[in-house]
């Protein structure tokens, strides 16, 4: 049971992972006019996106100023959830272990 929960945790760890990257690979390629939001398709994956790494990214952008217009919140946000996955899931796993079984 214990796996079960860790593996679940370390998946919902690496979909934020995953969709930060992708969420400031597609906000360049919108700033850089590369790729349009006036495709709805694009819009929608955006939009996606935004409602997601929204609500992670949001206490770094207010604790961490931009630099030159460079929002660099994604990078600690990244740092965060990797020392997570490296540090904190391990520690978790011996902890839930006499609990769940």
């Amino acid at each position: 049971m214990t796996g079960f929960v860790i593996f679940i945790l370390d998946g919902i760890l690496g979909i934020a992972y995953w969709a930060i990257i992708i969420s400031a690979i597609m906000s360049w390629l919108i700033a850089f006019n590369v790729i349009n939001t006036h495709n709805r398709v694009v819009y929608n994956i955006h939009y996606t996106l935004d409602r997601i790494t929204g609500p992670i990214l949001e206490p770094f952008r207010r604790l961490i100023p931009t630099l030159g217009g460079i929002d660099i919140s994604p990078i600690f946000a990244l740092l965060i959830i990797s020392g997570m996955r490296r540090f904190l899931i391990p520690m978790a796993q011996s902890g839930l272990y006499p609990i769940l079984g």
